[in-house]
């Protein structure tokens, strides 16, 4: 049984939750996007806890998310899959209703006019081609309110050429990859000096909702972009090439994919949590004339490792050309 001041207490929550939901008469929704967080608080801390409220009320910022593409779209499908932002405070824009409409259907609000989008804003990402970005900037600039914090994944636009565009104000430029739709992106992120703390923390959590965000200087963002980003479809093409090997040697390419992807996702892990060098641990499994080194040893004399080392470079200096 709760005390008196416990249900008092949850009479108080019932009205923020209340509060807190988001009423969309013309599709009939209503959307109690808090209630299960605070049922499952509830099953393990049966008194009042005031600062899970705060962590919850601090998730009703709105997101602006110009451009509904495959990065737009990722981040979208990541923030809905992570589920602390309330999907009627995510805007999404785009020229085509059609590519709007999946994400409508989930709650997101969704516009054509960038400008009418930007308006009330907290956060405005960015996600347009680097061709584009002047004129969307200069589109939205005057809908956006002073404390708005906008957000380029444009890859090779400065932060320089981002003032020229917006002006003097705090700027961001990030770049994700494609993996924020499963939560599992490496982003890196780089500030203008007049970005203060807290505007930083805002948009580094933000993205560290959809993956791994790191802090890095502005003069490493190229050749994060060529690592991080352009990363996952160099992984992903090696992905293709062992399944097209494992069909060859028996296996169905739906099973290939499962045994390679799970192989990869390990291997990754495994990288990165005990820190060790990527050779120590291909040392472990090399036993001699097993069949680990002979494999190693025929890509290699294929130019297995040259060939990556050469692509990374090359998209290295495409970015800087």
């Amino acid at each position: 049984m709760y005390r008196k001041e416990n249900i008092k207490n949850n009479l108080f929550i019932f009205k923020i939750l209340c509060f807190n939901c988001v009423y969309d008469f013309g599709s009939k929704i209503i959307l109690f996007h808090q209630k299960k967080n605070y049922s499952n608080h509830l099953k393990k801390n049966r008194n009042f806890d005031p600062c899970f409220f705060i962590n919850l009320m601090v998730n009703i910022m709105k997101i602006t998310i110009i451009g509904s593409g495959n990065i737009g779209s990722a981040l979208v499908e990541g923030l809905l899959r992570e589920g602390s932002i309330v999907p009627n405070n995510i805007c999404l824009t785009d020229i085509s209703q059609e590519a709007l409409a999946t994400f409508a259907a989930r709650g997101v609000r969704t516009m054509r006019n960038n400008a009418e989008a930007a308006k009330n804003a907290d956060v405005l990402v960015l996600c347009v081609k680097p061709y584009l970005i002047c004129d969307v900037i200069k589109e939205i600039l005057p809908s956006l309110s002073a404390d708005a914090l906008p957000v380029s994944l444009a890859a090779g636009i400065t932060l320089n050429q981002l003032t020229l565009f917006a002006g003097k104000r705090p700027m961001f430029r990030v770049i994700p990859n494609t993996a924020m739709a499963v939560c599992q992106s490496m982003t890196c992120m780089a500030a203008s000096d007049d970005a203060d703390a807290a505007q930083r923390k805002t948009v580094f959590d933000l993205f560290s909702r959809v993956g791994k965000t790191m802090m890095i200087d502005e003069s490493l963002m190229n050749a994060a972009t060529v690592i991080a980003s352009c990363g996952t479809a160099y992984a992903l093409r090696f992905l293709g090439a062992a399944m097209s090997a494992g069909v060859e040697i028996g296996v169905r390419p739906a099973l290939a994919k499962e045994m390679i992807a799970q192989a990869m996702l390990g291997a990754a892990v495994l990288a990165a949590e005990t820190g060790n060098h990527p050779e120590a641990e291909i040392y472990k499994v090399t036993t001699p004339k097993g069949t680990t080194i002979k494999g190693l040893n025929e890509m290699e004399h294929a130019g297995f490792s040259s060939a990556v080392m050469k692509g990374i470079l090359a998209a290295y200096e495409a970015l800087n050309g």
